[in-house]
């Protein structure tokens, strides 16, 4: 892999991971153009380094405040419900439960996942279905909810599905969310951060077969330059969804998944 296809396959993650147009449908249609073979384990890890890294500077008020929220929080039952000595306590358990779905889908069918991103017409019928769930966008009504241990768990169960290729995790989740009932910029920010678990323990899944095969040295620079293009494109990515969240234009990402999905269905099939 060369520094110009290390910066375009990192500008391509990091802006179709958190843009709700699928980034593990994009990375796969992108390598078949630039002739790269498919599932390069080493930079799949650097590029969600990457990611990673966006989703916490953008949200690095609220980790900070979560991860103390774990340590000094305290959590007690009265009067038959439970309470929380901070909503921070509660929205951190919140975010636990919304990362049980796809830790375990992820476990259990890691064979299949797999299999399916060596299948492009995967991609191009999940691009389909993440256009149609985007599109619904445009009838959700406006509400003023927010996250509870319901909405968690379907907005947990909606990062599941979208392990497989071509279905967009940020675009599933903030639509559940919203569909559910949490307020839509709230909607999006739980999205966000219920995306940094399941990065980082994908990434540290994977990197466990990384270390065991260790990393050329002649490769170290172009994964660095392939996450840093997933940084700084995954940063812009999550600023201009959350402006477009506000003024209600998501649904137009079902649009170009539509088209998206066609043309890899039209071109594989």
């Amino acid at each position: 892999m060369t520094v110009l296809e290390a910066i375009i396959l990192g500008l391509v993650q990091g802006l179709t991971e958190f843009i709700p147009v699928s980034s593990s449908g994009h990375l796969v249609i992108t390598e078949k153009l630039l002739g790269l073979p498919p599932g390069n384990l080493r930079f799949i890890v650097a590029v969600h380094l990457g990611s990673l890294l966006a989703v916490l500077a953008v949200y690095r008020v609220e980790v900070a405040r979560l991860l103390k929220s774990v340590f000094v929080g305290r959590i007690r039952r009265k009067n038959g419900r439970w309470r929380f000595s901070n909503p921070d306590t509660r929205l951190a358990l919140l975010l636990g439960v919304g990362t049980v779905p796809a830790a375990i889908i992820g476990y259990l069918l890691a064979s299949r996942v797999a299999e399916a991103f060596s299948q492009p017409w995967v991609v191009g019928f999940s691009l389909l279905v993440t256009g149609t769930v985007l599109f619904s966008l445009r009838f959700a009504r406006d509400r003023d909810g927010g996250p509870d241990f319901f909405r968690a768990l379907m907005v947990g169960l909606a990062q599941a599905v979208a392990i497989f290729p071509g279905v967009s995790r940020s675009g599933m989740t903030i639509s559940t969310g919203v569909h559910s009932g949490i307020e839509r910029t709230r909607a999006a920010d739980f999205a966000f951060l219920l995306s940094i678990p399941i990065i980082l323990g994908a990434g540290l899944y994977e990197f466990r077969d990384v270390a065991g095969e260790g990393i050329p040295r002649a490769e170290v620079a172009v994964l660095l330059i392939g996450a840093l293009a997933a940084a700084v494109s995954g940063y812009l990515a999550i600023r201009i969804l959350l402006r477009m969240i506000k003024k209600k234009q998501v649904h137009y990402f079902g649009y170009y998944c539509w088209l998206a999905g066609l043309a890899v269905l039209a071109l594989t099939l």
